[in-house]
């Protein structure tokens, strides 16, 4: 995910400081990981460095000064051909499950023993989801990124099923490698 393209699909709302486009981005995107505010400030930094936004100006309303920054015309340009842009599939998958399969039975270990722990997990991760996105007054967002990742986490647990089934194949392969 591009924090830059998110942080100027935010900004195309109107100015913003760092602190709203953080609390804005989490609302947004409830399943992916929260912003640090760190990561804001340099990346709007970088954003102005590169002309794709500009500061729009400092206020402090009581508090501490906050800076308000805004896209450039560059910017809604940059944001418009990323947006269009087709998100090509992952030439390779790196899959953290497979390899700890994998390293399990070079190792000795008990890879369906393994399988079915991180399937408990699997599971457990699906009902939190499955309680988020049906619980009273979810707004679509959140509905929509807990069906993505409901998804992906099925697709997890479907191959976890096929490669325990496949298991005995797979470790007369690995050790015979």
């Amino acid at each position: 995910m591009s924090t830059r393209h998110i942080l100027l699909g935010l900004l195309a709302s109107g100015p913003s400081h760092g602190y709203d486009l953080k609390r804005r981005h989490d609302a947004r995107f409830p399943e992916a990981r929260p912003l640090a505010y760190g990561q804001v400030y340099t990346t709007l930094q970088r954003l102005v460095r590169d002309g794709l936004a500009e500061v729009d100006g400092t206020a402090s309303d009581g508090g501490p000064e906050r800076t308000a920054y805004r896209a450039t015309n560059e910017g809604t340009r940059e944001l418009a051909r990323w947006a269009a842009e087709i998100a090509p599939p992952a030439p390779f998958v790196t899959n953290e499950i497979f390899a700890k399969v994998v390293v399990s039975i070079l190792t000795g270990g008990d890879a369906g023993a393994y399988l079915l722990a991180q399937r408990a997990a699997h599971m457990g991760r699906m009902r939190e989801l499955t309680a988020v996105k049906t619980a009273p007054g979810t707004d679509l967002t959140t509905v929509l990124s807990a069906d993505y990742a409901l998804n992906h986490l099925d697709a997890d647990l479907r191959w976890m099923t096929t490669t325990a089934a496949r298991l005995t194949t797979l470790t007369a392969e690995v050790r015979t490698a």
